[in-house]
């Protein structure tokens, strides 16, 4: 024999290279499962909303749309120009109503919208005080808009609307009356 003696038991190093990939690659694994789990998360396509009808979901925008709408008309109109008032409402409006009835088309639902004079003016009957001690002055209504004289000026009251909702599954009608929310 040589004199020479291999001890195997003195290679430290390689057993703990070994160590150390093979808990890299557990760190791996254990971040790729928890990669995909905080993606599922997210995944919403297949849970149903119960919490709001369409016709509810579409109030909420129409509400929306109808206060950004009618900023700025009491200045640029007074109660003179009540038509105008209402021409420009309109035209802002049809924006989102023509952006709402394309909407869902891609999941098969369509939206036709449109304004409910008949409503309006009811609504009118209801809510604007008649007589010599209301505190502002007459309404008016016009194609769907519902519009009162303070002060000289033209203010936005409210916006009836028709709506048919049209699913793959049903068709719903709702006639509803979106009321202009005063500045606070």
């Amino acid at each position: 024999m040589s004199g020479r003696s291999h001890d195997v038991t003195r290679r430290p190093w390689r057993d703990r290279g070994q160590l150390v990939l093979v808990a890299a690659l557990a760190l791996a694994l254990a971040l790729v499962a928890l990669s995909v789990a905080y993606l599922q998360l997210g995944y919403d396509e297949d849970v149903h909303r119960l919490d709001q009808q369409p016709g509810q979901q579409l109030e909420g925008v129409l509400e929306r749309a109808l206060h950004n709408a009618s900023v700025g008309i009491p200045e640029d109109y007074g109660w003179t120009d009540r038509d105008g008032a209402v021409q420009a409402i309109t035209d802002r409006l049809n924006e989102t109503v023509t952006r709402l009835e394309t909407s869902r088309i891609h999941d098969g639902h369509v939206y036709a919208i449109t304004r409910n004079e008949t409503h309006a003016t009811a609504w009118q009957s209801d809510n604007c005080l008649a007589g010599p001690n209301r505190q502002f002055g007459d309404c008016d209504s016009d194609t769907g808009v519902v519009v009162q004289e303070r002060h000289g000026r033209t203010h936005i009251l409210a916006v009836a609307f028709d709506l048919v909702i049209t699913t793959p599954d049903s068709e719903l009608s709702v006639t509803l009356t979106v009321e202009r929310e005063p500045e606070t």
